[in-house]
């Protein structure tokens, strides 16, 4: 590309920019104005951008032939379901990050060792004898290609590389239909993101994606406390929030004592069930953490979970009023944590966190209380099954009125940008999308804090944030210039801007477009 298109290209992102961060904020469809076919169209463009991540020519497709929007938003809730339970489609990556568990424990700790060894051959070498410089130095050898970071060429590189195709996996299953249901795909990373754990800690790394691949997505349309007891006992989750070294005080580990870790315990409560105002205190916290103690890590274990009875404390627990333990025997303190995660996954206060993060997510930054109040009664109803509170959601008026409106996430956007345009086409252009993400703040596994990242407008709209969609809008369009199917979705006024505009920016300007920015 020319100097002058760069530039050319630039300004309109910037131009773009601008006027997105102007517009964006109010809902690009109105109700009470709307054509017929307007309508329909703004029906669709809800369903496909909140059920999934946009339309593509096949969605659309499937929404005429379902009668729909609403017909077709009822009919994918038991499809993602039926698709949550079959394998994954890796769609050409390395299956690596989806191993079994204890694979991935042994690979994970021969890397570990083998650099161990690797810093002591390091602090143990003698330096030999210098030798003078030749007079003249031969030309450099050309150096050795570099391997894919989507592969696992080197065994040293282990982690990083699982670490890579975990990310890489959760983009393509966004951004291609083909591979994953779009509900399916919206619901694990609404799952993910509320019970989050970050490949940033590295004892977390090699597993996060076994976690998300199988105990997020394999119950992102079931039952909320088989979901629970799953994030629980999975190794990511264990090593993330400091279960997998959580024993009753004063237990010997070696010659070290060990004690209680209330990490997990308090952001189970605080973040995964009850929420800030659940009814709970500090005291409840430590009483279940004594609860969860021995819950650890089991690296030859198919589910990567092991109970530790040494490290279990026997002695009675009160957690919200319910008496555990007290038995000598402390090989029961497993069905102890059991059982205190269903009490948890029951309890009024997380039917009401669930319902309100729910409608948040699918509706509006400040969704209707009486919508929030269906989705609770929902879920409380039918035992906090998915399925039923999501045929609630769809159900309502509240979910198809054009009054709620979203704004993408970095994630969201990169993620419909790239459905648009028919998914990532090669590893040059998952990199580009993870390097974009990773620099607007929201990088692929990598939300730092355990609270998952923040959804509402005011976090993500920015113009300087806006411009880097832009820019990534065009140079995407660059390479697939056809997007015309979005046209259906712009206001009169966008298209005769973009219109106005070189044809070879045009596609590149409808994915920058305010509305393509909203859903």
């Amino acid at each position: 590309m020319s100097s002058s298109s760069r530039l050319l290209s630039r300004r309109h992102a910037l131009r773009l920019a601008a006027w997105g961060a102007a517009t964006v904020a109010a809902p690009w469809a109105r109700a009470g104005n709307l054509p017929t076919d307007t309508a329909a169209s703004a029906a669709t463009w809800r369903a496909l951008s909140r059920l999934g991540y946009g339309p593509t020519p096949a969605l659309i497709a499937q929404v005429q032939q379902a009668g729909g929007a609403q017909a077709w938003a009822l009919a994918a809730i038991d499809a993602a379901f039926a698709a949550s339970q079959a394998p994954i489609e890796l769609g050409g990556l390395p299956g690596d990050f989806d191993a079994p568990l204890p694979e991935i424990f042994e690979r994970t700790a021969d890397e570990r060792k083998a650099r161990r060894e690797q810093r002591e051959a390091k602090g143990n070498a003698v330096a030999g004898p210098t030798t003078p410089a030749p007079t003249m130095t031969a030309p450099a050898a050309p150096p050795a290609p570099t391997p894919s970071a989507l592969r696992v060429a080197d065994p040293m590189r282990y982690i990083a590389a699982v670490a890579r195709q975990s990310a890489a996996w959760k983009l393509l299953a966004a951004s291609r239909p083909d591979l994953e249901h779009p509900l399916l795909a919206r619901m694990s990373e609404f799952w993910f993101n509320h019970l989050n754990v970050s490949i940033d800690k590295g004892s977390v790394r090699p597993f996060a994606g076994h976690y998300q691949a199988q105990a997020i997505r394999g119950h992102a349309l079931g039952r909320f406390e088989h979901l629970l007891l799953a994030s629980a006992r999975h190794p990511a989750m264990l090593y993330y929030l400091d279960q997998a070294q959580s024993v009753a005080e004063g237990t010997m580990q070696g010659q070290q004592r060990r004690g209680l870790n209330e990490n997990y315990a308090r952001e189970l409560m605080e973040l995964h069930t009850l929420g800030v105002h659940g009814g709970y205190t500090q005291q409840d916290v430590r009483e279940l953490a004594r609860v969860l103690t021995g819950w650890t890590v089991g690296p030859r274990q198919p589910d990567g979970f092991r109970f530790a009875p040494r490290g279990h404390d026997t002695g009675v627990k009160t957690v919200l009023g319910q008496r555990f333990g007290g038995s000598p025997d402390a090989r029961v303190g497993e069905a102890e944590g059991v059982a205190a995660l269903r009490m948890l996954a029951a309890h009024p206060a997380t039917a009401r966190r669930i319902a309100l993060r729910l409608a948040q997510w699918f509706v509006a930054d400040e969704p209707p209380p009486a919508l929030v109040g269906d989705l609770a009664r929902s879920f409380a109803a039918s035992g906090g099954d998915t399925r039923a509170v999501l045929r609630t959601l769809v159900g309502s008026s509240a979910f198809w009125d054009p009054a709620h409106s979203l704004f993408k996430t970095p994630y969201d956007y990169a993620s419909s940008a790239l459905a648009a345009t028919g998914g990532p086409q090669d590893e040059r252009e998952i990199n580009q999308t993870l390097g974009l993400l990773q620099n607007a703040g929201q990088g692929v596994l990598r939300w730092p804090t355990p609270d998952g990242y923040k959804t509402d407008r005011a976090t993500w709209l920015a113009p300087e944030a806006l411009t880097h969609r832009a820019d990534y809008a065009l140079a995407l369009a660059r390479r697939r210039p056809v997007v015309d199917f979005l046209d259906a979705f712009m206001q009169p006024a966008t298209l005769r801007q973009i219109d106005a505009q070189p044809p070879a920016l045009r596609a590149g300007l409808l994915l920058a477009s305010r509305e393509f920015m909203s859903k």
